[in-house]
């Protein structure tokens, strides 16, 4: 990140409204474009929402936690979590 004098680079009639607000603070101004979800970029929440539902379609197939954490390579918690988190999700 740099640092940039607003006096530089906004118009005077902006520069005086964001002094009424705040002056001479260091203030962050984020960026404007649309932000993607966490993964979407890179496709990782489809994978993971993938392997989520295998893991719910293999629980509703009697499957056990520790052979699901086992096979997915998943603490039994973070298997509890999916399991239990979706099924709240479907009934509603």
């Amino acid at each position: 990140m740099s640092y940039k004098n607003a006096a530089e680079i906004l118009p005077t009639h902006l520069l005086e409204e964001l002094q009424k607000y705040t002056e001479g603070s260091v203030i962050y101004v984020p960026k404007s474009s649309c932000r993607t979800g966490w993964g979407n970029q890179s496709g990782l929440r489809k994978e993971l929402d993938a392997r989520n539902e295998g893991i719910i379609k293999d629980f509703h197939s009697l499957r056990t936690i520790a052979e699901l954490a086992k096979d997915y390579h998943l603490s039994e918690a973070a298997i509890k979590k999916i399991v239990y988190s979706r099924s709240k999700k479907s009934v509603e």
